[in-house]
């Protein structure tokens, strides 16, 4: 397959939709255009055409019938300026513009899912948040910091649960439904049941999810030990004390067992000549659990308009256990639970809309490491596990945030951020000597935004956005007492003088929405400064090459991205989006210590995304669309010596052709249908640590009652 004839093919069908509607003339200004509403980007309500940000908003039916998404980073495959990488089936790491880990920021309901103990690189955090737990994703690109504070760099992503009101219910108040799932690549079995009930001024809802993963199936055949199971739980309560004044109480908690990674283990498969591992076990459990108290008032008298503040306790804990080859192991453990503080604010004035308030977050942090012989028994327990024990990392921040309308026709968005950090950790590993130590620091960060968008073209939908953001992020517990593998053969260890990365990101770009016509497209330029970077020491310890970190990354990330869709005929649908990104940054490619400037890690290869949509009646549709990656062979040291997940040379390119669909058999039931990889491609997404589904059979049934 010629994939650089595909991206071409992809790029005219996208290029189409804009030949399209320059044919179209004053046809489009006919068509009422139906407004797409998000929160994330300002933390006000509004149109995503009208933000000078480019933002996306996913709705629960877009991921459940259409996407089908088996988990929530994999509801992110299709968005421009995104790529998902899995280190296991079991995990999911989405880069946005080219970043991912600890600095991109995920957050349920407005609270930060991020905490201190997240790590450089792919994580597998954001696996933790049931999809269906939420009415919608939003996804603002760019940094964010300015409203979310540290490490909203590479983007911000809100899962937004809805309320029992706004839920549809019978005469008697109450409604519910029940989904199954089965996808036939990793012979899997998805169970969802929730309720809701509305009576007078309280509404209530609950609902339960299990999943259980078969081994998946890619083209070349079966992986093995990559099956897992999790279970989850959501309940919500809204209580109407006045018709502007509700109060909410809310919970989620996630448990998945037995997720293995695998490329590292014995069970690992070779992809176009990486190197199998020699582990025979590498484990991962993890659970998260969070309820919140919400006061939400609206419709004020006064200076303040809106009103909300909220009080929060999350946990998230992991366990992983490894066995080596020579039967030793190691178990490693931690809990973090946080506690959160917030309040915003919205007042309408003669010089423009405000949003203001603050957010305190506190993490209690233990941690614990144990080393065990090839008999079982114990051999060493350790000062800490992956990071600092009996720590407590403390973040808080005000903002303050004014839209002006500088012209009928023209917005200006301004804001500023205050941030103070405090890391106190009490029992880590010494690098250097092996004893107990202990570390004290604080930060302090300003950071500013600036952005305007100018309705270029009112009557036929036609704006334009430009801005400047900060973004910044403060070194967090992993950056400062990490104790654990990195990647292929490395070990990192602490590293406890270190200070703040800062970004500068310009970005510039153009909508369209006519409703028979809808088009974005952006060209964005992030600078990085100070980035904590990992650095080879040139010693070899027991679990490999040793790392530290440094704030020694200097460089930069820039990218093009481009999507549409065109009303082609009646009932005919037909979308696209492409992205190309390149940038560099300073590393330390061996033990020399000389820095040289090199491809940034796992970059997102020239990527397209194109489909058409026939559907001429409410109750069914059908899709076909392809997905297409060229081939990643500009590499970085590191992605090089990454020999388990990287092939040698590169990740190779791919085309993937699928198709989905949908029947509403009744009012109240409904048939969802996906055939993926139709020509059972064996691939691999850049960076993963296992391929994708083979040719794989998705159906969803839905009953809603």
């Amino acid at each position: 397959m010629n994939i650089r004839r595909d991206l071409r093919l992809s790029v005219v069908a996208i290029v189409a939709v804009v030949m399209v509607e320059c044919t179209m003339g004053e046809a489009v200004d006919e068509v009422r255009r139906i407004p797409e509403v998000v929160v994330t980007a300002t933390r006000m309500s509004e149109e995503v055409h009208d933000l000078p940000y480019m933002t996306e908003s996913i709705g629960s039916s877009d991921i459940q019938t259409r996407r089908q998404s088996r988990t929530t980073p994999e509801i992110l495959r299709e968005e421009p300026s995104v790529m998902v990488q899995k280190t296991s089936h079991g995990q999911g790491s989405p880069f946005i513009r080219g970043f991912t880990g600890f600095r991109t920021l995920f957050l349920v309901d407005g609270i930060r899912l991020n905490n201190s103990t997240f790590r450089d690189g792919p994580n597998q955090y954001w696996n933790t948040v049931d999809s269906f737990s939420f009415d919608r994703l939003e996804i603002v690109k760019g940094p964010s910091s300015v409203l979310y504070g540290s490490d909203a760099v590479g983007g911000t992503v809100n899962a937004l649960s809805i309320s029992p009101f706004d839920r549809e219910v019978t005469d008697q108040g109450v409604g519910g439904r029940v989904l199954y799932r089965y996808s036939s690549a990793e012979d899997s079995h998805t169970i969802r049941a929730e309720g809701h009930a509305v009576h007078e001024k309280v509404g209530v809802q609950a609902g339960i999810s299990y999943r259980d993963y078969g081994d998946l199936r890619s083209g070349s055949g079966r992986q093995p030990k990559t099956g897992y199971d999790d279970t989850s739980f959501d309940a919500r309560a809204d209580y109407m004390i006045t018709p502007d004044v509700r109060l909410v109480l809310a919970h989620q908690t996630v448990e998945q067992n037995d997720a293995w990674r695998t490329h590292r283990t014995i069970y690992g498969r070779s992809f176009e000549g990486t190197t199998v591992g020699s582990e025979k076990k590498r484990i991962l459990d993890q659970d998260r659990h969070l309820t919140y108290l919400r006061l939400e008032a609206a419709e004020m008298t006064g200076f303040m308009d809106e009103l909300n503040a909220t009080v929060s306790h999350h946990h998230q804990g992991e366990r992983q256990q490894v066995v080596k080859k020579d039967d030793t192991g190691s178990q490693q453990d931690f809990d973090v639970n946080t506690l959160g503080l917030s309040a915003q604010a919205s007042s309408r004035s003669e010089v423009g809309e405000w949003i203001y308030g603050f957010e305190y977050y506190r993490d209690y942090v233990d941690s614990s490491g144990r080393d065990y012989n090839a008999d079982g028994s114990l051999k060493k327990a350790r000062i800490q596990g992956p990071v600092a024990d009996d720590s407590t990392y403390d973040t808080l921040g005000v903002y303050l945030q004014n839209k002006i309308v500088v012209a009928s026709r023209t917005d200006l968005v301004l804001g500023g951020r205050y941030n103070r950090f405090d890391a106190d950790a009490r029992a880590f590993e010494d690098p250097v000597n092996g004893k107990r130590t202990s570390l004290e620091k604080n930060w302090d960060a300003l950071v500013g935004s600036a952005r305007v968008l100018h309705r270029l073209f009112p009557d036929a939908g036609v704006n334009m956005f430009a801005g400047v953001s900060q973004g910044f992020r403060a070194p967090n517990l992993s950056d400062l007492t990490r104790l654990d593998s990195a990647r292929t053969d490395e070990l990192e260890t602490a590293a406890p003088d270190l200070d703040p990365e800062r970004y500068l990101a310009y970005e510039i770009g153009l909508k369209i929405a006519t409703g028979i016509f809808n088009a974005e497209c952006a060209y964005f330029y992030t600078d990085i400064e100070d980035m904590i970077i990992r650095t080879p020491t040139g010693r070899v310890l027991e679990d490999g090459n040793e790392v530290t970190k440094k704030n020694a990354g200097e460089g930069y990330v820039q990218g093009i991205e481009l999507s549409g869709s065109v009303q082609i005929v009646e009932d005919w649908l037909l979308w696209g989006n492409i992205t190309w990104m390149d940038g560099k940054v300073d590393t330390y490619p061996t033990s020399s210590m000389q820095k040289e400037r090199e491809p940034v890690d796992r970059l997102m290869p020239l990527t397209a995304n194109t489909g058409i949509r026939y559907q001429p009646t409410s109750r069914y549709w059908i899709e076909a669309y392809l997905t297409a990656a060229e081939r990643k062979g500009d590499l970085s040291t590191a992605e090089k010596a990454d020999t388990q997940r990287i092939p040698p040379g590169g990740t190779p390119g791919y085309t993937v052709f699928s198709c989905r669909g949908g029947f509403k058999l009744t009012e109240d039931l409904s048939v969802s249908a996906a055939l993926e990889n139709i020509a059972d491609k064996d691939y691999r997404v850049h960076g993963s640590g296992l391929n994708e589904a083979g040719r794989n059979l998705i159906v969803s049934t839905e009953y809603v009652f």
